[in-house]
């Protein structure tokens, strides 16, 4: 995939426009200069400029092997989406590669091209800064994300239409945020991709056994299990979202891993149109090093937000439209999910075994619990949840999670093993009362931005997939059928998210009380009520308000 945001900031400002409907063009050239035929670096072009900046564009080679590079004027108005360039001056650029159809090389050295190009971009002055205008820009590349850009290529294929669809992502690759280790619904993925098996998906080890431990210092009492984890994978959700990312790229997608959006932009009327990455080459003092490559514009007709939980971009949409306030929305509660990957003996390894405990090391005033999954090629993954409204001032979650693997239960298990991988992230536990209106003017929000978690399944993937594909849906309506998208806002009242979201609503703030008062009430609303009380119960006070100050002696 060829990087178009590594443009150079030496350049003047370009504003680039993908269409949607694209003609090829050909084009003939007699200034396509002759390379060294090897692949080694490039120390100069015959052209006379810089040779960084000719480096930089890696040139095509020709039909028997020569590297070769394009020069050609301002007043041919579009390059291809499969072409590469480097912009070194206000009326040249350099083209990295094009279909070609002829070639022929001339005594001097110089090559006549004839060749075609097809997918057309279209440039301007329009803005201080470089831009590039898509129908659709999808901020984050994770489950949500990638789903609703397969969705909405697979649409325009049904459709016979064609609409450009960019996602941007803050990690160095796709996948590159997110940790190993997830006991996976398929649901999600039947629908998305019927087909995934035969696609070698990243998916091969089924739930084996499923335990539910109380723990206490020194024991582990076994209760009955309230999950139903029966056609549940165990899986590496990083490997799933690289799959995920290439069959996004096989049906046109375009990804730019590396890239953090780290500003929204609107129009005069206040409407989101896109955002800007951050600059690179910033120095600590905040100066300009000379490495320094001033951000890009990502402007979309749509802009889907799928960031992940208290993504950045999120919460000022939200604030700035208030938009939990437009649903009448709870505060959304957190917590602070801390995971390691271990590769333990063979002996030990028990693929697709799951287990997940409640009680020690955490006090029965403290929400929150652990897990350990059994995944393939004897690895594990184990980790500690706490909710982030706990009332000690002295609770450390990473101390906490130290001596869970020092239980008597676990430790034999982690003997004579090592540590792969380890991060942490936070997960928003607010469910149903929890979730904002997700539609903005200009875009919407999906997945764990708007916080589709269901807790007491302990899985988001599957709700976030599914929220992706309805704003797809609802996107491609608004660009090619002149619908609002309101739509997608009534398709998730519809679907089975907000049926699995509605019920299991009473779990969480039922464990405001403490221990024994959330187990009673979530026991009562699992087995008996099953999801159907007649009452929904509230938070309480903001995470931040709950941690009690240190009592001064």
């Amino acid at each position: 995939m060829l990087r178009l945001l590594s443009i150079s900031s030496k350049s003047k400002s370009s504003s680039l426009r993908k269409s949607s409907s694209i003609s090829p063009y050909s084009f003939t050239h007699s200034e396509t200069h002759l390379c060294n035929p090897t692949n080694s670096p490039i120390s100069s072009n015959s052209s006379g400029f810089p040779s960084n900046q000719f480096n930089s564009i890696n040139p095509a080679k020709t039909p028997d092997g020569y590297l070769f590079c394009h020069r050609f004027d301002r007043n041919f108005s579009s390059f291809g989406s499969k072409i590469g360039f480097c912009k070194v001056s206000s009326s040249v650029y350099w083209l990295n590669c094009a279909n070609l159809r002829t070639c022929e090389r001339n005594g001097s050295g110089v090559l006549r091209v004839q060749g075609s190009v097809s997918g057309m971009r279209s440039f301007s002055s329009e803005s201080d800064r470089e831009s590039m205008e898509y129908d659709v820009v999808i901020v984050g590349a994770g489950p949500a994300g990638l789903s609703a850009a397969i969705r909405l290529k697979q649409m325009c294929l049904e459709k016979g239409v064609d609409l450009s669809v960019c996602v941007v992502e803050k990690g160095a690759e796709v996948g590159a945020h997110i940790l190993s280790g997830n006991v996976f619904e398929p649901r999600a993925l039947d629908e998305l991709l019927p087909q995934w098996k035969q696609e070698e998906a990243p998916i091969s080890i089924p739930v084996s056994s499923d335990k539910f431990w109380f723990l206490t210092k020194k024991r582990a009492f076994s209760l009955p299990c309230p999950f139903d984890n029966k056609g549940n994978y165990v899986i590496s959700l990083s490997q799933l979202v690289r799959w995920m990312g290439t069959k996004a790229e096989e049906l046109g997608v375009e990804i730019y891993p590396g890239f953090a959006a780290s500003e929204i932009l609107y129009d005069a009327k206040d409407t989101v149109i896109g955002i800007a990455t951050n600059d690179m080459g910033v120095a600590k003092d905040g100066s300009k090093k000379e490495i320094f490559q001033c951000g890009v514009e990502l402007k979309g007709r749509v802009m889907l937000l799928a960031e992940g939980c208290r993504g950045s971009i999120s919460e000022k949409i939200m604030k700035k439209y208030n938009l939990r306030e437009k649903r009448h929305a709870q505060h959304q509660t957190y917590a602070l999910g801390i995971k390691e990957v271990w590769e333990i003996e063979e002996a030990k390894h028990n693929p697709g075994s799951v287990i997940h405990t409640l009680g020690w090391p955490l006090d029965q005033k403290t929400y929150g619990g652990s897990f350990l999954y059994h995944l393939q090629d004897r690895q594990i993954a184990i980790g500690l949840v706490v909710a982030l409204n706990y009332q000690n001032p002295f609770l450390n979650p990473y101390e906490e999670f130290q001596k869970l693997k020092h239980h008597p239960a676990i430790k034999p298990l982690l003997e004579g093993g090592s540590v792969l991988q380890y991060g942490a992230r936070t997960l928003n536990e607010g469910g149903f009362q929890s979730i904002p209106y997700p539609v903005f003017p200009g875009g919407a929000i999906i997945g764990c931005s708007a916080g589709f978690l269901n807790v007491p399944k302990i899985k988001g993937t599957h709700t976030a997939m599914k929220s992706g594909m309805l704003a797809a849906e609802a996107t491609f309506g608004v660009l090619q059928e002149g619908l609002n998208l309101e739509t997608y806002w009534d398709a998730l009242q519809n679907s089975w998210i907000w049926e699995e979201l509605y019920r299991a609503r009473n779990y969480r703030p039922a464990f405001e009380h403490g221990l024994i008062p959330g187990l009673a009430i979530s026991g009562l609303e699992h087995y008996i009520l099953k999801g159907r009380s007649p009452f929904t119960l509230k938070h309480g006070i903001p995470d931040h308000e709950a941690t009690k100050e240190q009592h001064k002696s």
